[in-house]
């Protein structure tokens, strides 16, 4: 069934069961399309392939160091290369998303994702480490047009009242992938001495995640749609209404930088989830240096890390769309990260396998969980900008905080060690967490969401007291069914705004 967003004004069509129709709907109907958990569905499988091809030389840096002959450095450069191809290319790619749509941006993120892994095929004898990184480099192009994406979609494709759980398990393909990307390459390429039964494994690999970016490719050119044929919110319905002439992609950046809550966001999201960057990439150093020949269990402490996330990401979307009380939940799953990675820091070394993996699994449940948080926070933030540009904003903080602590926390870890390189991500959690105590709750898409259902009900009320064909019992029953719904928002978005 289609399900009817919010109460429609009197001699607007109701929506018709059965699913999509052709065409845009009347002015002020919103609606939500079935068709909107496929899309979401496939995004988050072709986000997942690509993360996925991100961390599959971290989660196994020793084997591709021996396999290629070269540095720790150099297979770091690999992870790295997503977040340094990101930086220059976001803005050309945000008013690609602006300027001609979702569709063109997902057909080019999956075609780039499925041919950087078929170059990587090219890559199989230990002397042929340039293409290799050249299917890596192209890799990173696609993650430019699909990093930014979740709230977008979300937000398009999806009603109020579904938009961050939606956010949130757009964002689990990326995660999944990443999970999978710690799991599968350990078991697919074992540390094996004989180079030629190395290379047969590691061609086993590529050609598996070749053929799934393929097929995801060809998927997404058969379902994949540019916008729903109706609005799914009051807001979205209201951003499709204003004329394009009015929009300026610059002066939306120049707006967005001026806006001092985003600004502190960006900051912070950038210092979180850079140091779940740097700390994804060097994972297998870390467990490998106490742990030696554990690359296995490397990689499930990995997925460990990421699951968790995964749940904690889930049950913050399902909390947000409940409560809307997104500066307090971020600022909570932010000191918890922090925690998180202090325990995490001081037990790695205690020489238990099991406590490693408890408190991997706690600080992954809220360093990763707070991913959504961050995108969704920043849709409230500066509606009625572009998701995809505000996305891309925080993302750009992202890599660049990735790279240096990438960087740093590698060369503190090779003269000092792996607990002195965690307290150095500690000091930069602590930093974010104090500057997220900052950031003023001005919740914009939420309070125009609250205002035209305010005006709807409005509308209602005054229609139906008008019509004098219309008994007496029957207004009674419709003005509480109104006053109900009105009472819903007093509870569950109001509050937010106080």
């Amino acid at each position: 069934m289609v399900r009817q967003e919010s109460l429609q004004a009197p001699g607007v069509a109701a929506a018709e069961p059965g699913g999509d129709e052709q065409g845009q709907g009347a002015a002020g109907e919103v609606r939500v399309s079935r068709r909107r958990w496929a899309v979401l569905l496939l995004f988050s499988s072709y986000s997942l392939c690509n993360a996925f091809q991100w961390i599959q030389y971290g989660s196994i840096n020793n084997v591709f160091m021996r396999f290629y002959g070269v540095s720790a450095f150099a297979i770091d450069w690999l992870s790295m290369s997503y977040m340094l191809t990101y930086i220059p290319l976001l803005f050309p790619v945000a008013w690609l998303l602006d300027k001609r749509g979702l569709r063109l941006i997902a057909l080019t993120g999956s075609a780039l994702n499925a041919l950087g892994a078929w170059v990587k095929l090219g890559s199989l004898r230990p002397h042929l480490f340039p293409v290799t990184v050249l299917g890596q480099v192209i890799c990173s192009l696609a993650q430019v047009f699909i990093l930014g994406m979740p709230s977008y979609i979300a937000s398009v494709w999806f009603g109020s009242r579904e938009v961050s759980t939606a956010c949130s398990i757009a964002v689990f393909g990326n995660q999944l992938g990443i999970a999978l990307g710690f799991l599968v390459p350990p078991v697919l390429v074992p540390n094996v001495e004989d180079v030629e039964k190395l290379a047969y494994h590691i061609s086993i690999m590529f050609f598996m995640t070749a053929g799934v970016a393929t097929a995801l490719f060809i998927l997404v050119v058969i379902v994949f749609k540019e916008k729903p044929p109706y609005p799914p919110s009051q807001a979205q319905a209201l951003i499709q209404s204003r004329p394009t002439v009015e929009y300026s992609y610059v002066q939306s950046i120049l707006r967005l930088l001026r806006n001092t809550n985003f600004v502190l966001l960006m900051v912070t999201y950038g210092l979180n989830t850079g140091c779940f960057y740097s700390l994804s990439t060097l994972l297998n150093r870390m467990v490998i240096h106490h742990y030696p020949g554990k690359e296995v269990n490397a990689g499930r402490i990995g997925l460990t890390i990421v699951l968790s996330g995964m749940a904690g990401a889930l049950l913050s979307g399902l909390w947000l769309d409940r409560t809307k009380t997104y500066k307090q939940t971020t600022l909570v799953v932010y000191i918890m990260s922090l925690v998180g990675m202090i325990v995490y820091t001081f037990t790695l070394s205690l020489g238990h396998l099991w406590v490693v993996f408890v408190t991997a699994g706690v600080l992954g449940f809220f360093m990763t969980g707070y991913l959504p948080l961050g995108f969704e926070f920043a849709a409230e933030l500066t509606y009625p900008e572009s998701e995809g540009t505000s996305s891309g904003l925080l993302n750009v903080s992202a890599q660049i905080f990735g790279i240096a602590f990438t960087i740093s926390q590698g060369q503190i870890m090779d003269h000092y060690g792996t607990k002195a390189g965690n307290l150095f991500l500690c000091s930069f959690l602590l930093l974010g967490t104090i500057m997220t105590a900052f950031i003023k709750a001005d919740l914009q898409r939420q309070q125009a969401n609250a205002e035209n259902e305010c005006t709807d009900v409005s509308r209602a009320i005054h229609s139906m007291f008008m019509k004098p064909s219309t008994t007496m019992t029957t207004k009674v029953h419709k003005l509480c069914s109104l006053l109900a719904q009105v009472s819903s928002f007093q509870t569950t978005v109001l509050p937010s705004f106080r």
